[in-house]
Formats: C-alpha cells, sequence, structure tokens
C-alpha cells in the first residue's frame, strides 16, 4: 500500500508517530512523508525539526514533502491509496473541515479527497471536545474520510482533550481502505 504520511504540530505525540510509523513502514507498506510548516521549523523540548526529519528519512528512505507545491500532486495519479493525517491538531481539523487549503498537510488532503481516496485521520488536540467538536461531527459524516480510534487522554485537567490511540493506527488504515471505520471508534482511557 502506498500511503502518505502527514505531520502536524501536536509536538508532544511524535514520539508515538515515529513508532506508528515504524509499525507501518515494517509492515511493508511505501510511506511518502508530509510535514506542515511547523513540524518543518519548529524546535520543542519534544522534537528538534531536523532530528524529526532525520528519524523519518531514516525509516521511509523519503525526504519529505514541505510546501504546498509539493503536495498538490498527492492527488493525482493515485499518488497515494490512502493519506494518513498524524497527529492531526486541532488547527488542522478545523482546516480540513472548512476546506481551507493553506499548508503542505491541507493540501494533501484537499488533492488525495478530490479523488475519493481515504484520508485517515489520527487526533490530538486539547479543544477537541470543544470549539473542534462540531469539526470532528462534520468530518465524521463527511466521505472517505476515517478517524483513528480516539478518547479522553486527561478527563479531570484537559476535559476538553482527545487523542488518537496510535497504537492503531494501521488497523485503522486498513479498514478505510475497505471503506469501513475502524470500531469502536471511542475508547476510555
Amino acid at each position: 500500500m502506498k500511503i502518505g504520511f502527514a505531520v502536524t504540530g501536536s509536538f508532544c505525540t511524535l514520539q508515538n508517530i515515529i513508532k506508528a510509523l515504524k509499525d507501518i513502514v515494517d509492515a511493508g507498506h511505501d510511506v511518502t512523508p508530509i510535514f506542515s510548516f511547523n513540524v518543518s521549523s519548529l524546535d520543542t523540548r519534544f522534537y528538534k525539526a531536523k532530528d524529526f526529519e532525520k528519524d523519518v528519512i531514516a525509516l521511509t528512505g523519503k525526504e519529505p514533502i514541505k510546501t504546498i507545491v509539493g503536495a498538490e500532486p498527492m492527488g493525482t495519479s493515485k499518488a497515494v491509496d490512502l493519506l494518513l493525517v498524524a497527529p492531526c491538531t486541532g488547527n488542522t481539523l478545523s482546516k480540513i473541515a472548512c476546506g481551507i487549503t493553506d499548508t503542505p498537510v491541507t493540501m494533501a488532503v484537499k488533492a488525495t479527497l478530490r479523488n475519493n481516496t481515504p484520508v485517515v485521520i489520527s487526533v490530538s488536540s486539547n479543544d477537541s471536545l470543544g470549539a473542534n467538536a462540531r469539526n470532528i461531527g462534520s468530518l465524521l459524516n463527511t466521505r472517505n474520510v476515517y478517524f483513528v480510534p480516539f478518547g479522553q487522554d486527561d478527563h479531570l485537567k484537559k476535559p476538553n482533550s482527545l487523542i488518537a490511540d496510535t497504537s492503531l493506527i494501521l488497523p485503522a488504515c486498513e479498514k478505510a481502505l475497505e471503506g469501513k471505520q475502524l470500531q469502536p471508534l471511542f475508547f476510555h482511557s
């Protein structure tokens, strides 16, 4: 399977995303990485931009796509069988739901969906059950959009926060290729 692997700036989850990427590559899938502008350029306490890029290249053997122009061909000639957005921040989630195309990741999503190719979202956002709840609802009802099962990561300190179970990324992708949502969609942490 050819997978576009789009990464956005939920920096605290990038270690888990590297593990999920390794699982996908180890399963024999061809992965094309796509980075948001922030993932491409920001150094955080969780990861330095160049170190993350180096780790992704080591796993995939490919330089990440880092421009809108570079991401646009993702939808042509079935460049991918599926696009995974992992992690998907609330900012990116809202842009996808509203059809905004202003980053490499949102362009890759638009380009992929226009060819009726599945997009799988691995949400990671502190406002998923707040301002972004309507966007999740909208995308749950959007053709060819699927979610990695998710739940609240800390219901006491962050009651509006949701995070996907990254260990379920590969099974969610496999189900999406069948046109099905991996169930159960919600888990209790």
